[in-house]
């Protein structure tokens, strides 16, 4: 196989219509994805703890903008990464073509992480048992991370 290429094995539905029933390809793990996030945060918190002393209770207004502008640009754009993505070697991908997801789908996957977070951060750990290593946010914006390594940056 050759890198950024994914192997499908095909079924057929009920429909008549062929279905995928496995990828493969590589998937960044828990641990990366974990550390990306960690470094996201740690980013996105001293910004937020400026504002909020500067701006009072405009400030979390304010700072829940910054937070769906950065995801969303990021994530959105043509190489998929966050700074914190980026530290760690691992982008987002579209799942059904390998592209990026554009900013539509990348708000979409912001909306995800809220909803993820809010049972126990259920939706985080679903990665761990997902056959495609898919987080909640993942499956909402029809997206996997990946290592840059296997799935190479645009030029």
């Amino acid at each position: 196989m050759s890198t950024g290429q994914r192997q499908t094995s095909w079924e057929q539905a009920p429909s008549g219509r062929p279905v995928a029933t496995t990828q493969s390809g590589p998937r960044a793990g828990f641990w990366r994805r974990f550390a990306a996030a960690f470094l996201d945060g740690i980013l996105l918190g001293i910004v937020g703890v400026i504002l909020i002393a500067v701006a009072r209770g405009v400030g979390l207004s304010l700072d829940l903008f910054i937070g769906i502008a950065y995801f969303t640009y990021f994530e959105g754009g043509p190489r998929g990464q966050t700074p914190g993505k980026s530290a760690m070697g691992i982008r987002v991908i579209s799942f059904a073509d390998g592209g990026p997801i554009g900013y539509g789908r990348a708000f979409i996957r912001y909306v995800g992480r809220i909803v993820a977070s809010i049972p126990f951060f259920l939706g985080y750990l679903w990665m761990l048992w997902d056959r495609e290593s898919q987080t909640w946010q993942d499956k909402f914006a029809g997206s996997v991370v990946v290592p840059v390594s296997d799935y190479p940056l645009p030029n």
